[in-house]
């Protein structure tokens, strides 16, 4: 069996960090470059990196990249927005779904539980190109919270609707109630998990003033709210996201010390540099043993209807709101739809498909195409577009 020990980190971490500097002198995205790093290593030096495992990604490096976006995101206009961010990761989530699912029942053939869970799990979208190209260009500070915080929760209620889907594949109640009771635990069961971790632990770092300790409180925090979640089959996608915005604003504000705050944030970025590193290395890695001939075809249909499923559900639920003061310029409409990359949780989820699924491996195939084209040719384009929409947008009003 393959080994991730530290000589295998070590030598990724030296690659991450190369492909860092590169793509700084280049102006180049980095997660471009990190996938295009970890498909050379996989082709000349076959054997390093390590498969792409789901409980690798799901459980070690998903949560420090939910907590230090989380931690990051204001609650005042966080909550301002927050209206229109639940109308685009409910409405939205489900219409893109099923866009997708439909397109993939009709022109490819798969079953409606393949190409439902398909649709799901092709919803959830990555932002970490797209925030990494705000920071070297300074955008609006709406447009950075719209960005991140509908990806955030995007995720969250993508891995809900896909954990109710598997559910009723694995033989589960299918009836309304069934679904709907299911949904609900899943939602509050991780919003429930992530306050009942996250507060009692800030109320401990607010007895010291060393600001090491209060870093390892927030590390307890992020993993120990999503390892509880999961345990009781709630979100821990939600849960984590609940006790960074904790964390983030009621632990900033007076619990964690003026030094300790300054010591998580730097931790966090640091740890999250880490783990988007690793996530792009393995993903390029994996690509290069996908059957992508085999698959070309549903591929590329898969691709096409997620863009077009993405397009249905950003811009016609922006529209209701431009009448209200929430109304999102046009500019910030086109980022938001292009900006919705297939990144590492849609890997996680296709790799945990019930076996009954009769497309499963076709599923995985796609996805981790869909994921390479997404993140080649938006996150290519992606500062092009940026500079071109937000050199003449509107003054931000935040």
């Amino acid at each position: 069996m393959q080994q991730f020990n530290f000589a295998t980190i070590g030598a990724l971490l030296f690659a991450a960090s190369l492909v860092a500097v590169l793509s700084r002198r280049l102006n180049f995205p980095y997660s471009v470059g990190l996938v295009a790093a970890g498909i050379a290593i996989a082709l000349f030096a076959p054997g390093i990196a390590p498969l792409f495992g789901h409980d690798l990604i799901y459980y070690v490096l998903l949560p420090p990249l939910v907590f230090e976006a989380a931690i990051q995101i204001p609650w005042t206009p966080f909550r301002r927005e927050l209206p229109l961010l639940i109308a685009l990761v409910t409405v939205g989530v489900a219409i893109a779904a099923v866009v997708v699912a439909a397109g993939m029942y009709w022109l490819i053939g798969w079953s409606w539980i393949g190409a439902a869970l398909f649709g799901v799990l092709v919803a959830a979208t990555d932002p970490v190109a797209v925030i990494a190209t705000f920071k070297s260009m300074k955008v609006a500070p709406r447009l950075h919270l719209l960005v991140e915080s509908e990806s955030l929760l995007n995720d969250a209620v993508a891995a809900v609707g896909f954990a109710v889907l598997v559910g009723i594949a694995a033989g589960g109640g299918a009836s309304a109630r069934a679904i709907g009771l299911n949904f609900v635990e899943t939602v509050f069961g991780g919003v429930f998990a992530g306050a009942a971790v996250a507060l009692p632990l800030i109320i401990i770092a607010g007895r010291t003033t060393d600001r090491l300790i209060e870093v390892t409180l927030t590390m307890l925090i992020a993993f120990g709210s999503f390892i509880l979640a999961e345990h009781f089959g709630a979100s821990g996608i939600l849960a984590t996201l609940t006790a960074g915005l904790i964390v983030g604003n009621y632990g900033f504000m007076g619990s964690i010390s003026e030094d300790g705050r300054q010591g998580v944030l730097h931790h966090w970025e640091y740890v999250a540099f880490l783990a988007n590193s690793l996530i792009f290395i393995l993903i390029g890695g994996r690509e290069t043993v996908i059957p992508i001939l085999v698959v070309t075809e549903a591929a590329l249909i898969a691709f096409v209807l997620s863009l077009v499923g993405r397009a249905v559900s950003v811009y016609p639920v922006l529209a209701v709101f431009a009448p209200t003061r929430l109304r999102v310029p046009s500019a910030y409409e086109h980022i938001l739809f292009w900006g919705g990359l297939r990144g590492a949780l849609a890997l996680a989820l296709s790799l945990v498909l019930p076996p009954s699924i009769p497309e499963r491996d076709s599923i995985i195939a796609v996805t981790f195409a869909v994921v390479a084209f997404s993140i080649f040719l938006q996150g290519l384009t992606m500062p092009w577009l940026i500079h071109r929409c937000t050199t003449d947008t509107e003054p931000d009003w935040h």
